[in-house]
């Protein structure tokens, strides 16, 4: 067993193994926390599917109604009026060829990326640099759009994907210890919510 410090044994002392409702399960998790920083609340769900079988993929998006507590840098690729939609939306970063360049050298200071359909096929072009930090945008998420002025809003806003990882569980974060138990409780819920939908 790896060694452990005081303050995690210390915790864990506290933390039953008997089930627990999600406000209970939240208020441990809060009431854990011993760092200097604001620390993410995760949340992990076993699903019990096996995602090797299409039909048990589980992946989606959700706006969770109290964001993360992070401020999400929006890129979108777009042409013409687009453009200006997507400025006037709030994105931090707008336009075409010309940020496609810049990634190609090197370039990552976004979190999200939003494209419009007719712009793709240039993006699909640096698709071996974005997918790897899972930045390409997606038709399944919502991020390959001609509303782009709804996709920026939605990621401002804390709207975030989950994917089922290889053992049949999701992470996502979902806010900050400082958020209080109310809207981690309620962040949670939509969460659920979304998941067995």
């Amino acid at each position: 067993m790896p060694k452990r410090g005081k303050k995690y044994l210390e915790v864990i002392k506290n933390i039953g193994l008997e089930r627990q409702s999600v406000s209970d399960a939240v208020k441990v998790a809060l009431d854990s926390s011993f760092t200097k920083f604001d620390e993410t609340v995760d949340v992990a769900v076993r699903l019990g599917v096996d995602p090797r079988h299409a039909d048990q993929m589980v992946r989606g998006t959700v706006v969770l109604p109290n964001g993360i507590g992070k401020e999400v840098k929006v890129l979108v690729f777009a042409k013409g009026e687009k453009e200006s939609e997507a400025q006037e939306a709030g994105a931090d970063f707008v336009g075409n060829d010309d940020l496609i360049e810049k990634i190609k050298d090197g370039w990552f200071g976004f979190d999200k990326a939003v494209a419009t359909p007719d712009i793709m096929g240039s993006v699909g072009k640096i698709g071996k640099l974005l997918g790897p930090r899972g930045l390409m945008p997606n038709a399944k998420t919502g991020t390959v759009t001609f509303d782009v002025a709804r996709a920026v809003n939605e990621l401002k806003a804390g709207k975030i994907d989950f994917r089922v990882e290889k053992a049949g569980i999701v992470h996502a974060p979902m806010g900050k210890v400082s958020f209080g138990a109310e809207k981690i409780v309620q962040n949670v819920t939509a969460f659920l919510e979304t998941i067995m939908r």
